[in-house]
């Protein structure tokens, strides 16, 4: 791209619970894209962001932004009204996408299979008493139960219950990092994870990525090389490699979700894919999902981040 490559700018940390994993994020894309010659510049989400996007008119900010106002669409507002670029996807998209259980009905709209769930605030919670809530909670989804909040990332405050004195606690976690909780019933299978991209020919799923793990797929097990193992691509038959990429490209279709993405799927013993739920700003670590999944295509990082740098200037 030489002298005439676009000045990028890539949003990273925030204050967050997940701002660790998005400053490695941050770091890991600035130089894959400097590797193949892209002018880019790593920003805080701090008091001086809007003054320094507006001194900077950069041609393109990509926010690599984990958890709330890096995916529920409040920064990616900000940068539309500088009147600034944006790489991926639209901040009412964002939030829609954000919120667990509303993507989880919308995906369903559009015959996608999602675990049966309920969505639960903490002040309801309280207010019709904790212990009748949850004995209804197991005699309408049974267990185990998955425990997350409704909106989040990075496994934070996930919990899976296999009995019902699990659930308090799990409900006191959930709480801590959201005000609302979504309960679904849990699906055993494999855990498959699906990036999406599109580099300007429409969106293409890259090869799943299948996720083991010795305990939960926490926030530890994530981020923390050892103890998770990962088969890029997943050991899937090629008719099911094939439908959770189809199942992953019409979740980012239904949802409106523009450039990148990631879905995550559990696939049954019986072959059933279920949508779990969907990441608008994956993780870009040495260790994350969506770069693994590019690396067993073929793909050198720094051409295909450069690529959907151009295509999101053309569009």
């Amino acid at each position: 791209m030489g002298a005439a490559s676009p000045r990028v700018v890539i949003l990273a940390g925030g204050l967050s619970h997940e701002r660790d994993v998005s400053l490695r994020s941050g770091r890991r894309v600035a130089e894959a894209l400097r590797s193949v010659g892209v002018d880019v510049s790593i920003h805080d989400v701090d008091a001086d962001l809007v003054p320094a996007l507006t001194e900077l008119r950069p041609d393109l900010v990509w926010p690599l932004l984990h958890g709330t106002s890096g995916e529920d669409g409040s920064v990616r507002d900000v940068v539309q009204l500088l009147g600034l670029p944006l790489l991926g996807t639209g901040p009412r998209e964002s939030r829609v996408a954000w919120s667990k259980p509303i993507a989880k009905t919308v995906v369903s709209r559009a015959g996608l299979r999602t675990p049966d769930f309920v969505t639960l605030p903490q002040s309801l919670f309280r207010e019709l008493g904790a212990s009748r809530v949850l004995a209804a909670l197991v005699a309408r989804l049974g267990l185990p139960l998955v425990v997350k909040p409704s909106r989040g990332g990075s496994a934070l405050g996930v919990n899976l219950v296999t009995s019902a004195d699990e659930l308090p606690r799990a409900m006191v976690d959930c709480f801590a990092y959201s005000d609302t909780a979504l309960i679904e019933r849990a699906v055993i299978g494999t855990e498959v994870a699906v990036s999406v991209v599109d580099t300007g020919s429409g969106p293409t799923a890259l090869p799943a990525v299948e996720i083991v793990t010795d305990g939960p797929y926490d926030y530890d097990a994530r981020y923390n090389p050892g103890r998770t193992e990962y088969f890029a691509p997943a050991r899937l038959s090629a008719a099911l490699a094939a439908e959770v990429a189809a199942v992953a490209v019409t979740a980012h279709q239904a949802l409106g979700l523009v450039r990148i993405s990631r879905t995550d799927l559990i696939v049954t013993a019986s072959g059933e894919v279920q949508f779990l739920e969907v990441n608008v700003a994956p993780g870009m670590t040495e260790t994350s999902l969506l770069p693994q999944a590019a690396e067993a295509a073929g793909h050198n990082l720094g051409d295909l981040y450069r690529s959907l740098v151009r295509a999101s200037l053309a569009a």
